[in-house]
């Protein structure tokens, strides 16, 4: 199933789209966390940060890398993001990356999904 949604998203990103059954994705597992560490990542191939992120108890704090340097440090700092943390583990350079940061891919960069605003929704909150 891995595999088939990373080949869903790379044919997304070049302009072709899957169907996939709802099945699949039930399976990945969204959840709200906020960021609390953000650090640049030198080694990676491609300009990222790694980032801590919060998703509270229940799944406790996950690393990240993410490729959001439109964004300042600061301005990731604290911020609520949505994120898939049930993806196996990939190793980026010398970091082990454990949730997916979720994002619009734009012109100006990734624009991160986030529940910022009016909605007061805690770290690990389920998204469906």
């Amino acid at each position: 199933m891995l595999q088939y949604i990373k080949g869903f998203f790379l044919n997304w990103y070049i302009g072709e789209l899957l169907d996939i059954e709802i099945e699949d994705f039930q399976k990945l597992d969204m959840r709200v966390g906020i960021i609390i560490e953000v650090d640049e990542f030198p080694d990676a191939k491609k300009p990222a940060y790694r980032l801590k992120i919060d998703f509270g108890e229940q799944i406790g704090v996950k690393r990240s890398s993410a490729q959001i340097l439109n964004y300042h440090k600061a301005e990731l700092l604290g911020r609520k993001i949505i994120a898939v943390v049930n993806l196996k583990p990939r190793q980026i350079a010398n970091f082990i990356s454990e949730v997916l940061v979720m994002g619009a891919l734009t012109e100006k960069g990734v624009q991160l999904l986030s529940v910022d605003g009016d909605i007061k929704l805690v770290k690990g909150t389920k998204i469906g």
